[in-house]
């Protein structure tokens, strides 16, 4: 076997929307060699009854998200800001379904 027999496919995190939502929705992953070869796996694996009509792959390794360690720094900071927290207001009534 040869070095590049022997590496793994890269790791592809599979994003799905349905044929009634507006948003793309983390469903599994999958190894492929190529971003095509992954789009017609993902196909093949996660849209099984057709019940999706969009479908993003994203390598595994391109992902950058936050450390779950700093939500403290991340999150908190959100509630100093009472502002953004629409209780400063009534609404009028032509709109109390909100």
């Amino acid at each position: 076997m040869t070095v590049e027999q022997k590496q793994e496919w890269p790791l592809w995190e599979v994003f799905v929307r349905s044929k009634a939502g507006l948003d793309h929705k983390h469903c599994g992953s999958l190894h492929a060699a190529d971003p095509k070869m992954a789009i017609q796996m993902a196909r093949d694996v996660y849209t099984r009854r057709q019940e999706g009509s969009s479908i993003w792959v994203v390598r595994s390794d391109q992902i950058v998200a936050s450390d779950p360690g700093d939500k403290d720094m991340f999150f908190d900071p959100a509630e100093d800001k009472v502002y953004r927290h629409p209780t400063f207001y009534a609404l009028p009534k032509s709109v109390d379904h909100m």
